[in-house]
């Protein structure tokens, strides 16, 4: 059914205004979702640094959430290209900032879940060895809430459960292994009034043989009972160790 002659300005004036607010500012790329917190956005993780978007990053998440507590979301950043370091973050969310991965000797690709309050642009940004952040992501609808409602689980992780590892790993032809894990722990972001925050904060991971593979830092918005899918430069055992934001202990093995 073609809008009414009433709705029609509202929306074109809707289009503009955004298309006005994702262009503003000196050296602030456009932005191709529209956004309007993408300025701000850009302030809080790039700064002076320089960012495209371009289709270096692929971002793979639903169209909308039918869980706002949980959105499951990858990345994965365009075979052969080398990359030092990747950030998710989440435009709308009142905690943007969802992790930061450095692929140390990995594959630029990760696997997690995320809470997202409303509507909102998820984005992954891959920094390449020349300093250029390259940004993917897309919009994810969402009924909201999913940073301030009561973990649905939590009651459910047992206390002496906290900081447990349950991981995964299959080949991966040419490349090593594929870890999959899952971290009991509520994940709580801190914006439940009683709530304190209370999150996985750090992830280290290391082959049998000693080396670094790869490093992990996560922050609030990523989903209770965390988990993270990684491709690993290994074809061996992977241990996995960290903390969260209390200095509690995590570990465990993909074996």
């Amino acid at each position: 059914m073609p809008f009414s002659s009433a709705v029609a300005p509202v929306a074109v004036l809707c289009a503009a205004l955004l298309a006005t607010v994702a262009h503003a500012g000196p050296g602030v790329p456009a932005d191709p979702l529209a956004s309007p917190q993408w300025p701000a956005m850009q302030q809080r993780f790039f700064r002076d640094a320089t960012v495209v978007f371009d289709d270096l990053v692929e971002v793979t998440l639903p169209p909308a959430a039918e869980d706002s507590m949980q959105v499951p979301v990858s990345a994965r950043v365009r075979s052969g290209t080398a990359v030092d370091t990747l950030i998710a973050f989440i435009d709308f969310n009142p905690i943007p900032k969802v992790l930061e991965y450095r692929p140390l000797d990995a594959e630029p690709y990760l696997g997690f879940r995320v809470r997202v309050q409303q509507a909102t642009p998820i984005r992954v940004a891959a920094r390449t060895a020349d300093g250029v952040w390259h940004v993917g992501g897309a919009w994810v609808d969402a009924a909201g809430g999913g940073c301030t409602l009561p973990s649905a689980n939590a009651a459910k992780v047992r206390e002496e459960d906290i900081g447990h590892v349950a991981a995964r790993r299959w080949p991966l032809d040419g490349i090593g292994s594929r870890v999959k894990l899952r971290i009991a722990h509520p994940n709580d972001t801190g914006l439940i009034s009683g709530t304190p925050a209370f999150f996985v904060e750090a992830l280290d991971f290391t082959a049998a043989d000693g080396r670094r593979l790869a490093e992990l830092r996560s922050f609030e918005p990523v989903a209770e009972s965390p988990v993270f899918v990684l491709e690993l430069h290994t074809d061996g055992p992977v241990r996995i160790a960290g903390h969260d934001n209390t200095a509690g202990r995590i570990a465990g093995e993909a074996p």
